[in-house]
């Protein structure tokens, strides 16, 4: 079987940890001065979006479960997924840094009902201690639809060629 090479992107506000469970998934590693960026376009380029988001299987939209505000924002990021991204593209809504639970401003019930009320995934995640980092990635993978087969995938195959041979007639 072939390796399936997926674009998944990653949207929300700044400071909820989007490049460090970038970091994490990718390296197993989280960096405290985390300089990583990931490329994002903010609400104000929604004009861009349509760009960034062409070809995505899956989006990744977190929030940041210690700011509520993060959370307010996560529902406009996703009206502005679901009005320029693809019509089948996987969502899934990520509360980011549950290792500072003990100052959460946004109840996991809340989210959890939100993401249900747009059918995406739910998950809550910390990158700094890899909780639920591989598990989301691993829910997304297995929410993306297989390829279906097409003639492309078939094995029938033809020759390109470039111009027609010159022909031997000669004219008048």
């Amino acid at each position: 079987m072939a390796i399936r090479e997926l674009k998944v992107c990653l949207l929300g506000d700044t400071g909820v940890g989007k490049s460090s469970i970038v970091c994490r998934f990718v390296q197993d590693h989280f960096d405290h001065n985390i300089t990583l960026t990931v490329y994002v376009i903010s609400l104000q380029f929604h004009s861009l979006a349509p760009m960034y988001y062409r070809g995505s299987a899956a989006a990744v939209v977190v929030y940041d479960i210690t700011k509520l505000d993060s959370f307010q924002m996560l529902k406009k990021w996703v009206k502005e997924l679901k009005e320029h991204g693809p019509e089948d593209i996987v969502v899934a809504i990520a509360g980011n840094k549950t290792d500072l639970g003990d100052i959460r401003e946004v109840p996991t019930k809340e989210a959890k009902d939100f993401a249900e009320s747009i059918a995406a995934i739910f998950m809550e995640t910390s990158a700094r201690n890899a909780v639920n980092i591989e598990e989301l990635f691993q829910k997304i993978s297995r929410q993306i639809p297989p390829l279906e087969n097409t003639d492309a995938d078939s094995n029938e195959s033809f020759k390109l060629t470039g111009q027609p041979p010159p022909s031997s007639k000669r004219c008048c």
